[in-house]
């Protein structure tokens, strides 16, 4: 069973973050970049199935040099070898376009199914899954909490809202995103890290993959949230309080 795996690198959660100028990224010299948490979900998850079933793991990350630290991390763990779409801009693409790119580059493998995380820690857009599995014509699952394979075809847990679930059946090839949680995601070994330098990461320039990447949306501008208090006063009689208080709650609070 061939697999890859998509891996963004995103930055670290404890990174200080201050807005670049022009105010539509964040400045990205002097900090810490880390595997992406969903898609860590999605590697060891790929890994797992490997295990079960046999083929090859292939973890393809886009991005500048840099990113290739998290393609050695997934090596480490196990992924047979990397794939980097080498892109400096890599963050100013719109989903669509980093997904065309993503495309282009899993077109060129045998493979079997495409894991992805849910979304990103960064920009959080939740779309590069659903976009790949239309690109390449693909049947698509999101959400994924238990992923079940026989004889060509998977069974598929997925999550719904207030804690019901799904079971679904796909054919493969598909494209599956992968809920964090599904499982729980392994170290990398002194020997797997070892084993690593010599595992293949093939080099992609993005611009030799030649997909249009005219942008269907754009960031107009991030900025820091500003904390406000806001009291408001619940006239009317005791009862008549009560209510709109509940109401509140569950539709503007979303506590309840």
């Amino acid at each position: 069973m061939n697999i890859v795996v998509c891996i963004k690198q995103v930055p670290a959660k404890d990174a200080p973050l201050t807005i670049a100028e022009g105010g539509t990224w964040i400045r990205e010299a002097d900090i810490g970049f880390e595997m992406n948490e969903p898609d860590s979900y999605a590697l060891e998850e790929s890994l797992r199935l490997k295990e079960k079933h046999g083929g090859e793991v292939v973890a393809l990350s886009m991005g500048p040099e840099r990113v290739k630290q998290t393609i050695k991390e997934a090596l480490a763990k196990g992924a047979d070898r990397g794939i980097h779409v080498a892109d400096d801009k890599f963050f100013a693409l719109d989903p669509l376009a980093a997904a065309r790119s993503l495309a282009a580059a899993i077109a060129k493998e045998k493979f079997d199914l495409v894991l992805t995380g849910l979304q990103s820690d960064d920009h959080g857009f939740g779309q590069t899954g659903v976009l790949l599995a239309g690109i390449l014509d693909l049947p698509h699952a999101t959400i994924i909490m238990q992923i079940d394979v026989t004889d060509g075809r998977m069974k598929l847990k997925r999550e719904l809202e207030a804690g019901w679930f799904q079971w679904v059946e796909l054919p493969l090839p598909a494209v599956l995103s992968v809920q964090s949680g599904i499982n729980k995601v392994r170290y990398a070994t002194l020997k797997g890290i070892m084993a690593a330098k010599k595992k293949e990461i093939a080099i992609i320039p993005r611009g030799s993959l030649g997909v249009a990447v005219e942008p269907t949306q754009r960031v107009e501008r991030i900025y820091v949230p500003q904390k406000t208090k806001k009291t408001e006063m619940l006239g009317g009689t005791p009862k008549e309080a009560a209510a709109k208080l509940v109401e509140k709650l569950k539709f503007e609070a979303r506590v309840l």
